[in-house]
C-alpha cells in the first residue's frame, strides 16, 4: 500500500512538474518567435514615428498611445467601482442576502459573455444612447459623443475587465482578519471608518493585483472596441475623449486580416505585437512598484 502511493505520488509530481515545463516552454517559444519576426522592425524610428502612406511607412506612435491611454481610462473606471462592489457584497450584505447573490450571479454571467458582445453593447448604449442623447440635449443634434470614440471604448472595455477587479478585491479584502474590524468596531469606529481605516489598507494588495489583471486582459483585447472608438489609420494623436484613436491589438488584426499584402507585413505585425508585449509588461511593472511600495509602507 506504502509503495502504491509512493507511485502515485510520483506520478501526480512528475505531471504536475511537466504540465509547468510545457508551460514555460510554450510561453518562451512564442517570445522567440515574436521576437526573431520583429526585430528587424523594431527600431526607434518605428516606436516614436507617425504612420506614413498608410501604415506602410513611419511608425507606430499614435497606437502606443492610444493603447495606454485607453488602458489608463478604463482602470480609472473599472477599479473603483469594482472595489465599491466588492466592499458592498463583503461589508454591508450577508451571504443569504438575495440581492447580493443577484450581483454575484450577474458577476458571473458578465465574466462568460463573449467579448465581441461587449462591443456591440458599447456600440448601442454608450454610442447610440448615451452619446446620442448627450449630442441631442447638450449639442443640439450636432454629432460629437453619437459616434465611435476612446471614452466609449474604455468604458467598454472596462465592462469586460469589471468582474476580473471586483473577484480579486473580494478576495483580498476576506483575507483581513475579521479580529481587526471587530476591534476597530469595539473601540467606536464607525463602519466607515473601519473600512477606510482597516479594510482597504489590509486589502490594497488585492486591489493593485486586479488592476495589474485587468491591465493584462485589457490591453490585449480588440473585440470590445471594433465598434467603439479603435481606428486603423491616424496621423494625429487624440486630443479629446470624442475623438479616435488607434490601437495595437486592433492594429494587428487588421493588418493580419485585411491587408493585401499579408506576407509582406508581417515584420510589421511581429514588432506592433512585440511592442504591446513590451507595453503591458510596463504598464503590469509600473503598478507592481506601486503595489511593492504599499506594501513596504505597511510593513513599516
Amino acid at each position: 500500500m506504502s509503495r502504491r502511493n509512493n507511485i502515485t505520488g510520483a506520478v501526480v509530481v512528475g505531471a504536475s512538474a511537466f504540465s509547468a515545463i510545457a508551460i514555460i516552454a510554450i510561453i518562451i517559444v512564442i517570445l522567440v518567435v515574436i521576437v526573431i519576426g520583429g526585430k528587424d522592425r523594431m527600431t526607434w524610428e518605428f516606436i516614436t514615428a507617425f504612420p506614413e502612406n498608410g501604415m506602410t511607412e513611419g511608425g507606430i506612435f499614435p497606437a502606443i498611445y492610444g493603447t495606454a491611454l485607453m488602458v489608463i481610462i478604463m482602470s480609472v473606471a473599472a477599479v473603483p467601482f469594482g472595489t465599491i462592489t466588492a466592499l458592498y457584497l463583503t461589508e454591508y450584505t450577508s451571504e443569504k442576502s438575495i440581492f447580493a447573490q443577484t450581483i454575484r450571479f450577474a458577476v458571473r454571467t458578465l465574466a462568460t459573455v463573449p467579448s465581441i458582445i461587449f462591443g456591440l453593447f458599447g456600440l448601442g448604449f454608450f454610442i447610440k444612447f448615451v452619446g446620442g442623447e448627450m449630442d441631442s440635449v447638450f449639442l443640439g443634434g450636432q454629432l460629437k459623443w453619437g459616434q465611435p470614440n476612446i471614452l466609449w471604448a474604455s468604458l467598454t472595455m472596462s465592462l469586460l475587465t469589471l468582474p476580473v477587479v471586483i473577484v480579486s478585491v473580494e478576495e483580498a479584502i476576506r483575507t483581513v482578519p475579521r479580529e481587526l474590524l471587530e476591534a476597530s468596531l469595539a473601540l467606536g469606529a464607525t463602519k466607515w471608518q473601519t473600512i477606510r481605516k482597516v479594510v482597504i489598507p489590509g486589502s490594497i494588495s488585492g486591489i493593485l493585483t486586479g488592476t495589474i489583471l485587468a491591465i493584462s486582459r485589457g490591453a490585449g483585447e480588440v473585440a470590445p472596441i471594433l465598434f467603439t472608438g479603435a481606428a486603423y489609420y491616424l496621423a494625429t494623436l487624440p486630443t479629446s475623449l470624442s475623438d479616435q484613436f488607434m490601437n495595437l491589438g486592433y492594429h494587428i488584426y487588421i493588418m493580419s486580416t485585411q491587408s493585401a499584402d499579408v506576407d509582406g507585413t508581417m515584420p510589421i505585425q511581429f514588432a506592433t505585437t512585440l511592442v504591446l508585449l513590451l507595453l503591458t509588461f510596463l504598464l503590469n511593472f509600473i503598478a507592481i512598484l506601486i503595489r511593492a511600495r504599499i506594501r513596504r509602507k505597511a510593513i513599516v
